[in-house]
């Protein structure tokens, strides 16, 4: 008997080990859904992972998987010059040679107008989705201006791609681009102050997709989880939803592999998002027995060997450290195990980018110093501080008027058109690209003082706070000071466009304007004129929800692109060489103030706590209680891999073997 148990033992130990290794051999990906997807690339095409290396990783995948779906979350026409030079139309050539199936609308793809955005959207060979973005006419919902959702078939499923637009596209692009020549709205985007809207039509496209028979519903967002974003964020309108499978996000540039969130009944939605810039690309795959939905990322890694010297032998650096070189790349992820680096050859991509190159790479200058808009640690600032390249933009806008003899006394530059990282040495036109990449054109207008301080106090509104403000103002000509502590409490409508001072006292004081004529710094006169530079964007198509400056008297419009504004500056500098303190504006005017020596700027713009001789409102204290920011979510883990998981059957079989034995030995000795 003995002999007999220990040989059942022995069976079952080894039946339960074996488990992994025989589902591994007789595992199979075709009855399972592979999805990639990509967001807020923004027109970085030039890096090592591009348009070539996607459509080469999804030629992979359509070799091991039933469906293979390629999806875009938006903000992919504009960001670098190979964006703007042509207005996106070779990204959408470069998109339909990759072999997307779907994608939406982000707020950039509105930059270069409506018109060229729909035109886009007719070029593409794949459907544009957005369940919330509709016609309107006299304050009146129309029908959408695209489908809501598309309906793919394979591997057993009814996939179901669902588009959402972001409601902040009104103020994150320009909102007189959703406007008639009146400036009567005649499309919207649904989003309700509490978010209701767009929850509402999202729950709308869910069920009428699966009435049509959809088994599976993705969510392909650009809503973003930044607490500016709300009540609009992917998360908030999640939890207010149910019957998606998944939601692919964008907007906010967040690295979020996979994170559960619970919907409205409960049950778990996958959420994720791949940051921006081609850094990486999303892959979910839908396991076609269990329906079990899991994520990773696809990344690159860098190949390199030794440099060596003429005698073969490896050359070493200063310290003693091995040179290595670049040879090239191979693709890093867990989920996917095709090609190393599957590079499909692109002449659509390499025409493109070597005509940018060679219309824009012409040098025209040098920066002797860093312009920048990062901390040391990453952080960027120029949306919620002065920074040395956005004093450089302003002073380019305030050269450019007065070098055309044109009385110009103030210049404003919003600090989300600041785009660069560190720019420094050889500047061409490229460059000035990498700085400005909207192509917006700029425009001189004659305001009032009261005007530019509530424009200064709207762009001040999150100063202090953890949040980030696009509209933040860098200037020129002007100094100012923001009380950080002072609660916000300027007034705006539902689509956070500007429509009132603040209630309970300005936040921005002791503001100061340059006089040209007695090289001194006057206070600024609420009830004066002054001639403003800026950008259209900003001055006169309610950027950002910059709406006080309506009634302003247009001096000069359309004068010059952005990117040309920032060339001419560079070259007025003695030699081409942009240095800490020598620029022609100090030449002409010493007491000016112009510093780009450090990434903080010069000191125009000063955030502190002040004594303030009223107190703020009961309102206002509250608004801003109700403002304050939240800490982001930590990532959640990804799903334990195959690996693991055979290796937990293995032992969940030897175990009830092994129970199994023990009743089997008790029944054995009861018996005797």
């Amino acid at each position: 008997m003995k002999k007999i148990l220990i040989w059942m033992l022995s069976v079952c130990l080894l039946a339960g080990l074996a488990v992994p290794a025989a589902a591994a051999e007789t595992e199979s990906t075709q009855d399972d859904i592979a999805i990639l997807y990509t967001n807020d690339v923004h027109t970085y095409i030039d890096g090592p992972l591009s348009y070539n290396v996607l459509a080469g990783i999804k030629a992979e995948l359509e070799k091991q998987y039933g469906l293979v779906l390629l999806l875009d979350a938006g903000d992919h026409l504009q960001g670098t010059a190979y964006g703007s030079l042509d207005q996106g139309e070779s990204i959408i050539k470069l998109m339909n040679e990759t072999g997307y199936d779907a994608a939406t609308l982000g707020n950039h793809e509105f930059d270069y107008g409506m018109e060229v955005a729909l035109e886009r959207v007719d070029q593409a060979q794949f459907p544009y989705l957005s369940c919330n973005f509709y016609h309107e006419a006299d304050g009146v919902r129309g029908e959408n201006v695209l489908a809501s959702y598309q309906l793919f078939e394979g591997a057993g499923e009814v996939i179901a791609v669902v588009g959402v637009t972001t409601p902040e596209s009104f103020t994150k692009s320009t909102p007189a681009y959703f406007q008639d020549e009146n400036g009567a709205y005649i499309y919207g985007i649904s989003g309700g102050e509490d978010g209701s809207a767009l929850q509402a039509d999202l729950q709308a496209a869910i069920d009428q997709a699966k009435a049509e028979g959809a088994t599976k519903v993705i969510a392909l967002g650009h809503l973003g989880a930044d607490p500016s974003s709300q009540p609009w964020t992917s998360e908030e309108t999640i939890a207010k939803v149910s019957g998606l499978t998944a939601f692919i996000d964008g907007h906010s540039h967040t690295v979020e592999e996979g994170k559960l969130v619970a919907d409205k009944d409960g049950a778990e939605v996958l959420l994720a998002q791949t940051g921006q810039y081609f850094d990486r690309v999303g892959m979910m795959v839908i396991d076609g027995e269990t329906g079990e939905v899991t994520s990773d990322f696809i990344e690159y890694t860098e190949l390199t060997e030794p440099v060596l010297d003429a005698d073969g032998n490896p050359e070493k650096d200063e310290d003693g450290n091995e040179v290595t070189q670049v040879v090239g790349y191979e693709l890093v992820s867990d989920l996917y195990t095709g090609e190393a680096w599957p590079v499909k050859d692109s002449a659509t991509l390499t025409g493109w980018l070597n005509k940018v190159e060679t219309e824009l790479g012409e040098v025209i200058g040098s920066a002797a110093v860093t312009l920048d808009n990062y901390a040391a640690d990453g952080t960027r600032l120029v949306r919620s501080q002065e920074t040395n390249t956005g004093d450089f933009a302003a002073d380019a806008l305030y050269y450019l008027f007065d070098s055309m003899d044109m009385d110009v006394d103030v210049a404003i530059m919003n600090g989300g058109g600041v785009r660069n990282t560190a720019v420094t040495g050889d500047i061409s036109f490229l460059t000035c690209k990498s700085i400005h990449t909207f192509g917006n054109v700029a425009c001189l207008q004659t305001v009032t003082g009261q005007q530019i301080l509530d424009a200064l106090e709207w762009g001040s509104r999150m100063a202090g706070s953890q949040e980030e403000c696009g509209g933040f103002l860098q200037v020129s000509g002007l100094t100012y000071k923001i009380d950080t502590e002072w609660p916000d409490s300027t007034q705006q409508d539902d689509k956070g466009v500007w429509i009132g001072a603040p209630t309970g006292g300005y936040r921005v004081h002791d503001v100061k304007v340059y006089n040209k004529e007695t090289d001194t710094w006057d206070d600024l006169d609420l009830a004066a004129s002054y001639n403003l530079a800026g950008y259209n964007y900003t001055l006169r198509d309610l950027g950002d929800g910059y709406n006080m400056f309506s009634g302003a008297v247009n001096v000069l419009d359309y004068v010059m692109e952005d990117y040309m504004v920032l060339a001419n500056y560079v070259q007025a500098f003695e030699g081409g060489v942009v240095d800490a303190t020598n620029s022609p504006l100090m030449a002409k005017y010493p007491g000016f103030t112009v510093d780009y020596g450090t990434v903080e700027g010069s000191g125009r713009i000063v955030m502190a706590a002040a004594q303030r001789e009223t107190e703020p409102t009961q309102a206002a204290t509250e608004a801003a209680t109700e403002a304050a920011t939240e800490a982001p979510a930590e990532t959640t883990a990804p799903a334990a891999d195959e690996a693991e998981g055979g290796s937990s059957t293995g032992v969940i079989v030897a175990v009830i073997c092994v129970l199994a034995l023990a009743v089997v030995i008790f029944v054995v000795k009861k018996k005797k």
